[in-house]
């Protein structure tokens, strides 16, 4: 495993945002663990964040104009990570974010910032993809701009779980919508560095390899 990665499930667990025990998700399993990205609420925090998906971004080779973050959690995300690859990396990237309505006033439209047009290239931030909920919500409005090309969608946790059938959400997602989704970590990077040591936690390395046998794609 890359040492940025053992770095992002390190501050994670140091910011509390992976915290591990017997959680209650959304979808009603029952896991061993439990990311609560809302945790993230400091400027620090925020600039070592970009920083992280920065390195996502590079290490795959994506080639865009604009980050697109989906409201609300996708907008800090987005601006962090167009900062950290302006700043320590020399790559700059216009960003934008979608309206929950549009604005009919001053000057309109669903998107506040980079303004997209067909051929541009875009990649999409956001935090965690579990259903595929917030791609398939953001789809359509970057569409309605323009004929632009999805060049990847970035998140910082892959669970690894079935989506709305038999496959994951980011198989999903590439199946359905011919979208890249590439993730800082996964679940299994998380397994590993409670295998390793890289933090505490050793004693749920069992119950997260049954759960995501039991959910796992």
């Amino acid at each position: 495993m890359q040492d940025y990665k053992k770095q992002f499930i390190r501050f994670m667990v140091e910011n509390e945002v992976l915290c591990f025990g017997n959680f209650t998700l959304k979808s009603g399993r029952k896991a061993p663990y439990f990311i609560n990205a809302g945790k993230y609420r400091t400027g620090a925090q925020a600039a070592r964040l970009g920083e992280y998906y920065a390195a996502c971004y590079l290490e795959h080779g994506v080639a865009a104009q604009t980050l697109v973050g989906p409201a609300y959690k996708g907008i800090p995300l987005a601006v962090s990570t167009a900062i950290a690859l302006a700043n320590n990396h020399g790559v700059n990237l216009g960003f934008c974010f979608d309206r929950k309505e549009v604005k009919d006033h001053g000057e309109g439209g669903m998107f506040v910032g980079q303004a997209l047009h067909d051929g541009d290239k875009v990649c999409i931030i956001e935090d965690v993809m579990t259903s595929g909920k917030a791609l398939r919500e953001i789809l359509p409005k970057i569409r309605q701009e323009g004929d632009v090309k999805i060049e990847a969608m970035l998140i910082s946790v892959d669970r690894m779980e079935k989506g709305t059938g038999e496959k994951s959400a980011v198989q999903e997602a590439y199946d359905e919508y011919g979208v890249k989704v590439y993730s800082i970590v996964t679940v299994r990077d998380i397994i590993e560095a409670l295998e390793e040591g890289v933090v505490a936690g050793k004693e749920y390395v069992p119950a997260m390899k049954e759960y995501l046998k039991n959910y796992g794609a």
